[in-house]
């Protein structure tokens, strides 16, 4: 990063976060047990009112018009948080202050298996406090809050829900059910969402057919008819998603604090847009098989294109939780207990769908072998795991002081037709230490961590026999021949794994109250994370991605030493906030792509012999240090109209990553402008977004340039009170409301899988 930008941060700041336009609700952080108005440190609190009036849409989708925080997408279904530039296992998914242990981490493609149905808001933490839950917090923690275990006894409550949207032709019904019963707190959640695939705008679709235009002049005025059509084609393939949850929880609440348990389950189904292996296969025939036989490449192409590729996940948890009060009995304050057993499963299959087309006959199935391979059956990843923990405060009136020990087992498997990466388990005993105190008109927060972490896993490869040159001359028939020869004759060699890693982290965060309108807030941190089983032990073609993935075994863990400084104003009317951030990284660890002239390589070594990888891009997992610099910045005005209020602001992001090498780090999304209007009156509100998304040519190695895209989103809300203590609470949405042709630049699929078209959508909440 420049320094005239800092000088820009400093000076066009100079008062300075404010009322964000989704954080006007006061609530409280249940990370940290304070107010919005008291955090001083880097955080979002996003209410659950804003949460349940707008579009159904992944958690990255949901919270990605906050400044710092944008999403990496793969498809409707799949929107995995990035923060500050940081994505991955760098952030960890919590809900109700537990890690979510799924399988989004093993591919791009995979979702973060959180719901968001009723939830009371969504937290965004960076700093000590993320400390406390978890290890290896280089992004931050988002946690996602609901009372499926009520901490206080509750009322009655009985709330319905019903969305629909035009852009998938999707709907989504939802349940709430709570009620102290026989001084039982119970609650019941439902929620069932069905999404189609969903429209693109005109010429938003892009195939790697494109590439292949200047290899045979000849066929230029067909490719262009072929490309017309796959990009007016109106919608994206398989980027369809449903999925159907339930919770149940019980509590018991006393004067000692209150205990409970509840059990989970999330049954999800969608499609995948893009699949690396369809891609190989047409890219081969396009470089084999031009002239004449382009018209059966055609047929082929449109083979592939009626074959659904989809997932299924099955999620499973069991939750105990509570808190008890030691007051006079010892020296804490209280305990807060958990422990959390999970299951998830997640399939991934091929499935022919019937053809109408006079083209598909047998015969022109029996010359895609690959697609034929589907038959081999589909690929399951699974992620058992057991935690317990708990939290001892420590508080008395002069600071507040926590205590937490959490103990973790989790085991991942990958087996089946396209399986990368062998069976891997993760023990974990980690211990935390936070402490806030006052001291006049500053404000302290200090947290240290000690991981002991234990990385179990193997790596296999085939040992292939010398006999390479038994036979010079061979054609296409006989060099087949020889692959299978291969594979008899090769020699499977797994070598086993076991990688221990004891990471310390410290954040300290000083904050000081100058005047009743502004504050500063100064934050240093140094987290390390210990790499994570596909960093190590991937092996093998990750079809999602389009690569040949290979991890690294002596990867060591990483370091973040960060210093963030922000500065906020608020004087009732006008408000400004500005942050900057400087993070460094030892030992980054990212996923490299080969270069072409690599590539070319690999191709000639192939023809000697060797392995081409099935014709994907290989990918190594890679380490060097790195420096990310950013800042958010966000000033506006709140104005008092006759009959209600108008707010206007303007933020902006942005990142930048650089390798010691002076490459830059691949994937990170461009610079953001921010435009929000909103309109308050009574119980009726009229909000506006424009984000102005800039293009990013700051690329890394192998990656290409993304356009710029303006996003215009809007919605509108009205609640009506129905007497007897019923409220309806309406929302009109539509968001990319210009029809932008967008694709995120985070996205290992940007050029097949666009961000959705238009989308107009009404959503209703019946509380009583």
């Amino acid at each position: 990063m420049k320094i005239n930008k800092f000088a820009f941060i400093l000076l066009g700041a100079f008062s300075l976060q404010a009322l964000h336009a989704l954080e006007e609700v006061v609530v409280t952080s249940s990370i940290i047990g304070k107010s919005s108005s008291e955090i001083l440190d880097p955080i979002h609190i996003l209410s659950g009112d804003e949460i349940s009036t707008g579009a159904t849409q992944s958690l990255g989708e949901t919270i990605d018009e906050l400044l710092g925080v944008s999403t990496t997408d793969y498809g409707s279904a799949v929107g995995q948080p990035i923060i500050r530039g940081m994505s991955g296992s760098r952030v960890k998914i919590l809900d109700n202050g537990v890690v979510n242990r799924d399988v989004s981490g093993l591919g791009a493609d995979h979702f973060n298996d959180i719901d968001l149905s009723n939830a009371q808001q969504i937290e965004i933490v960076r700093g000590p406090s993320s400390l406390l839950y978890t290890n290896g917090t280089i992004g931050g923690i988002i946690n996602v809050v609901d009372n499926s275990i009520a901490m206080q006894n509750v009322e009655q409550l009985f709330k319905v829900g019903a969305e629909t949207q035009s852009v998938n032709d999707g709907d989504t019904q939802s349940f709430f059910y709570q009620d102290n019963l026989s001084n039982l707190n119970l609650s019941f959640a439902y929620k069932n969402t069905s999404l189609g695939n969903y429209d693109v705008p005109n010429g938003a679709i892009m195939h790697e057919e494109e590439e292949h235009h200047d290899e045979d002049e000849d066929h230029d005025e067909h490719e262009e008819e072929h490309e017309e059509h796959e990009e007016n084609a109106g919608f994206l393939a398989n980027s369809d998603f449903e999925t159907e949850s339930m919770r149940f929880g019980v509590s018991k609440v006393s004067d000692n604090g209150y205990i409970g348990f509840s059990v989970s389950s999330i049954e999800s189904s969608y499609g995948i847009p893009f699949h690396g292996e369809g891609h190989e296969d047409h890219g081969d025939e396009h470089g084999d098989e031009h002239g004449d036989e382009h018209g059966d490449e055609e047929e082929g192409h449109d083979e592939h294109e009626g074959e659904r590729i989809f997932t299924t996940t099955e999620s499973d948890k069991f939750d105990i939780r509570g808190s008890y009060n030691l007051d006079g009995i010892t020296f804490a304050r209280s305990v807060d207990f958990f422990y959390r057993d999970s299951d998830y499963t997640f399939t991934e299959q091929h499935a022919e769908e019937e053809h109408s087309e006079e083209g598909h006959e047998e015969d022109e199935h029996d010359d895609h072998d690959e697609h034929e391979g589907h038959s081999e059956g589909p690929t399951t990843f699974t992620n058992d795991s057991a935690e317990a923990g708990f939290i001892l405060d420590l508080s008395n009136d002069v600071y507040s002081q926590k205590l937490s020990l959490n103990l973790v087992n989790e085991d991942t498997s990958i087996f089946g037709a396209e399986a990368f990466m062998n069976p891997a388990s993760r023990d974990e005993f980690t211990l935390g230490y936070y402490l806030s105190r006052n001291y006049s008109d500053f404000n302290v927060d200090f947290a240290v961590r000690y991981d002991s972490i234990d990385n179990s896993g193997s790596v296999s490869h085939t040992h292939e026999e010398e006999h390479h040159d038994e036979e010079e001359d061979h054609d296409e028939e006989e060099d087949h021949d020889e692959e299978e020869h291969h594979d008899e004759h090769g020699e499977m060699e797994t070598d086993y794994y076991d990688r221990s890693f004891n990471d310390s982290s410290i954040a300290l965060n000083i904050g000081r109250q100058i005047n009743d309108y502004v504050d500063v807030n100064l934050g240093f941190a140094s987290v390390e994370r210990a790499p994570s089983s596909i960093e190590m032990f991937m092996n093998g073609a990750h079809l999602a991605t389009g690569r040949f993935e290979v991890g690294n075994v002596n990867l060591n863990s990483e370091t973040s030493n960060n210093i963030d400084l922000s500065m906020n104003v608020n004087n009732g009317s006008f408000f400004a906030t500005a942050s900057i951030f400087m993070n460094d990284v030892d030992n980054y660890i990212y996923l490299q792509d080969e270069t072409e002239e690599e590539h070319e390589d690999h191709d000639e070594e192939h023809e000697e012999g060797h392995d081409d990888h099935g014709g994907l891009t290989l990918a190594n997992y890679l380490q060097q240090d790195a420096e990310l610099d950013g800042y958010e910045i966000e000033f506006g005005n709140t104005f008092d109209l006759a009959s209600g209020e108008l707010m206007l602001s303007f933020g902006r992001d942005e990142v930048t990553g650089e390798f010691s090498n002076g490459g830059n780090i691949p994937r990170l999304n461009p610079a953001r402008n921010i435009y929000r209007v909103k309109y308050s009156q009574d119980e009726m509100t009229l909000g506006l977004v424009f984000k102005d998304v800039e293009k990013q040519n700051d690329i890394g190695l192998g990656e290409t340039a993304t356009d710029a895209y303006q996003m215009l989103n809007a919605k509108f809300t009205k609640s009506f009170n129905l007497g007897n203590q019923g409220a309806l609470t309406l929302s009109l949405f539509g968001n990319n409301l210009l029809d932008e042709v967008a694709r995120n630049h985070s996205s290992y699929v940007k050029k097949e899988v666009p961000l959705p078209g238009r989308n107009y959508g009404v959503r209703f909440n019946l509380t009583f």
